[in-house]
């Protein structure tokens, strides 16, 4: 019995690895940008249909149907609910890690974008992984009528190919 459990866990791991490795590679070229959206967002509506993610009243709900989303919530935490504002991180390890390419994790975000506005909410990538020397991409989630103005890292720290 507590190998199955093992398995389970494994294969998570190892889909989720391929599923980034996917979206990293449709994310940075030029040639593929049309099909990275188009498989962002129907993994999306594949999430929000299996987590039966639908619209958040506040906050903490708009950042608890975003987690849930993920086949690990571990990987995901939500670290404080500020406001108006939840913050998370995201601990997979990214296959654009340290590449300097914020445009192509923006591209690659937008699954979390998708699973965010199903639930009547934004997403917004604060610190990404593709940064130099960030190995923890740390995100923010708002209700629509949020006031409060993030600035996205590929804003921030554009790189890569716009």
């Amino acid at each position: 019995m507590a190998q199955g459990g093992g398995i389970g866990k494994g294969l998570k791991r190892s889909a989720t690895r391929v599923l980034l490795h996917v979206s990293a590679w449709l994310a940075r070229d030029p040639v593929r940008r049309a099909w990275s959206e188009r498989w962002s967002r129907w993994l999306a509506r594949a999430a929000v249909r299996r987590a039966r993610i639908g619209a958040a009243a506040d906050t903490a709900t708009l950042a608890a149907a975003w987690q849930r989303a993920f086949l690990s919530p571990r990987q995901v935490p939500i670290v404080r609910i500020d406001g108006d504002t939840a913050f998370a991180e995201i601990r997979t390890p990214c296959p654009l890690r340290g590449s300097g390419d914020t445009h192509a994790c923006h591209r690659m975000m937008a699954f979390d974008r998708h699973v965010a506005a199903a639930a009547g909410g934004r997403f917004v990538v604060l610190r990404s992984q593709s940064e130099p020397g960030v190995q923890v991409c740390e995100v923010a989630l708002q209700v629509a009528a949020a006031r409060t103005q993030l600035t996205a890292a590929h804003e921030r720290a554009p790189g890569g190919r716009a």
